[in-house]
């Protein structure tokens, strides 16, 4: 396999690191060397959060540069804005339409961005949008929007269903597994309606 580079990008909250830690089982599963890397920008009061998960035969540095990602997953719109430039030119974005407000535009200091999707799409970026809190709540629980987000990704990796599974099982706590499951599932089904 070559490199794989993806970043899972949101705020505080959202699921990511639960998200970057099942793309990393993934890959583990398949014997790769992974490489996760947590960057927090005041996570816990909705502050961006940032993940690079990077896989491949020898992985030397876990961050990822301008340019190099295969996959942006981006659980807020301005945050897909945000890191949409460290796309390679035939990556994808996968973004949830879910728009959280940082403090700047809570404050009134700025307005939030009008129109990102369409923004990004006419600047050439690859985008698939999708609305994954309605997936989650489908599924039981708007705490799994990030296992939907994960449905729609897997269209862009090469795993299998048990692959998937399995991933889920290792880093899922049992009770939660069956709701994850069907988020995925959810989130899978609904991004086809939805690819640019």
């Amino acid at each position: 396999m070559a490199m794989k580079d993806i970043l899972v990008v949101g705020v505080g909250g959202q699921g990511t690191l639960l998200a970057s830690r099942i793309l990393g089982a993934l890959f583990a599963g398949r014997g790769y060397d992974v490489k996760l890397s947590e960057v927090h920008g005041m996570a816990q009061r909705g502050g961006s959060v940032v993940t690079y998960v990077r896989a491949g035969e020898t992985v030397a540095s876990p961050l990822v540069s301008k340019g190099e990602a295969d996959l942006v997953i981006a659980f807020e719109e301005l945050e897909g804005l945000r890191w949409a430039p460290v796309l390679k030119k035939d990556g994808v974005l996968i973004v949830n339409t879910q728009q959280i407000a940082p403090m700047p535009v809570i404050t009134g200091a700025q307005k939030y961005p009008e129109n990102i999707i369409e923004s990004l799409k006419e600047n050439g970026v690859r985008v698939v949008a999708f609305n994954a809190l309605e997936a989650a709540n489908k599924a039981g629980s708007v705490k799994a929007v990030n296992t939907a987000i994960l449905g729609v990704s897997s269209k862009y990796l090469d795993f299998t269903d048990a692959e998937w599974d399995n991933a889920f099982e290792s880093t899922i706590k049992p009770k939660f597994l069956e709701l994850n499951r069907n988020a995925f599932l959810l989130g899978r089904e609904m991004s086809v309606r939805n690819e640019a």
